[in-house]
């Protein structure tokens, strides 16, 4: 299914005439004129596929409502990293909706009926404009809905919290379009414990952790174990029957303090696991020099409110791309997401990497280069001039995690 969305004749014929007699494209002989022709041609020919993207809870802030003053905001909005004209540019085709549940509903309760309200956010928009957006269950529907020219929005649950103690809600959402669930988020919750979290109430998987494990094998949801702690990742991967997703997290050999991220050890148990990791955007997660200098956020809020200005405004945007050239230590680049990716490649093999921004997600932190949708060209871009082929790239943008996701399927018919 290679080149499926055309526009890639021209960077083609330039990648052919730059080949040497192995067959292999010299870089150095393109200018980067050409090379970000061929990134950008390669953003519109591949079907890229981001594991988390936080709109739903974004328009939840925001008090969304499918009225018609309000249903323009997914299509067209100068707030946020999302919409779907940003989208269409970048080459954005399939973007996982997080439905993120706060760590706080487990304790309050409600996590389910929040959890219930996003998905119907999420197919209201679909409703309201049929045209561009679509839902998705299955790869084959997602290429479907790009052959038609529309965005995929399929779901993933961000925080197992709407589970809560009984087996059945796994079926439950998994009939109400989820794909993936997140175990937990920022605490120990029924399921597992949290790389946030010190309690370490279950050192890993509760006993009705497991069997959500099994269910969610049996049932076909990918298995997400960004956000857990390390014991709770192992005993995931030695327990489930399928390869599972870190849908939005990036390498700790970076940030050696940050258990969020993950560590070699676990890449390499979840390179056997034949799984992906989808690296995370946020300068928190790429960075530790990043990770130091949150009192730099401050002083741009300063320089931001002196204007008259939030950091959402989109008279905001040149000082704020000003001043993250000038304090680059605050935001990182996305050269710091490349080398994520080499990392991942270097340690485990180009076959368990992907996209997982976490854009509307992160606030401010996202890097100079990929500040939201419409850029990932730029870290094509950049992926290119470090080596890396189309098929490598291809892989990156969404061979791998549709693997994943294709044997998950696979794994649940045969359960």
């Amino acid at each position: 299914m290679q080149f499926i969305k055309g526009f890639i004749i021209v960077s083609l014929g330039l990648l052919a005439a730059c080949q040497n007699r192995e067959g292999k494209v010299d870089y150095s002989k393109l200018s980067d004129n050409q090379l970000r022709r061929i990134a950008d041609s390669l953003a519109q020919a591949y079907i890229i596929t981001d594991g988390h993207v936080d709109l739903p809870y974004r328009l939840k802030i925001k008090n969304f409502r499918l009225e018609k003053e309000f249903i323009g905001i997914p299509v067209k909005t100068n707030e946020g990293d999302f919409d779907y004209e940003r989208a269409k540019k970048g080459g954005l085709d399939a973007p996982f909706m997080s439905i993120y549940i706060p760590s706080r509903y487990q304790k309050t309760g409600g996590a389910k009926e929040l959890a219930d309200s996003l998905i119907t956010m999420i197919e209201g928009i679909v409703q309201s404009h049929p045209d561009k957006f679509a839902l998705a269950g299955t790869p084959q529907a997602i290429e479907k809905n790009t052959s038609e020219g529309k965005i995929s929005l399929p779901m993933g649950m961000e925080n197992g919290a709407p589970i809560g103690d009984d087996i059945k809600n796994v079926k439950y959402f998994f009939d109400r379009g989820i794909r993936y669930v997140t175990l937990t988020h920022a605490t120990d919750n029924l399921i597992c414990d949290s790389s946030y979290d010190t309690t370490r109430t279950w050192n890993g998987l509760s006993p009705f952790g497991k069997e959500v494990v099994a269910e969610m094998n049996r049932v076909g949801i990918m298995i997400d174990i960004s956000h857990v702690s390390d014991s709770t990742a192992f005993q995931v991967l030695r327990l489930t029957k399928a390869p599972v997703i870190a849908s939005h997290s990036s390498c700790r050999y970076f940030t050696p303090d940050f258990k969020r991220n993950m560590s070699d050890d676990i890449l390499k148990e979840l390179a056997k696991n034949e799984g992906v990791i989808q690296i995370n955007f946020g300068a928190d997660f790429l960075d530790s020099v990043a990770r130091r200098n949150n009192p730099l956020r401050d002083s741009l809020e300063s320089v931001l409110k002196e204007e008259g200005l939030t950091s959402k405004d989109s008279a905001a945007q040149p000082i704020i791309e000003q001043f993250g050239k000038q304090h680059k230590e605050l935001f990182s680049d996305v050269e710091k997401v490349a080398d994520h990716i080499d990392h991942v490649v270097d340690v485990v093999g180009i076959n368990h990497v992907g996209l997982g921004s976490d854009f509307d997600g992160v606030g401010d932190s996202l890097p100079l280069g990929l500040k939201d949708v419409s850029q990932y060209p730029n870290l094509l871009f950049v992926l290119l001039k470090r080596g890396y082929t189309p098929e490598d790239i291809e892989k990156i943008c969404y061979k791998n995690v549709w693997r994943v996701w294709s044997k998950v399927i696979d794994v649940s018919e045969k359960m």
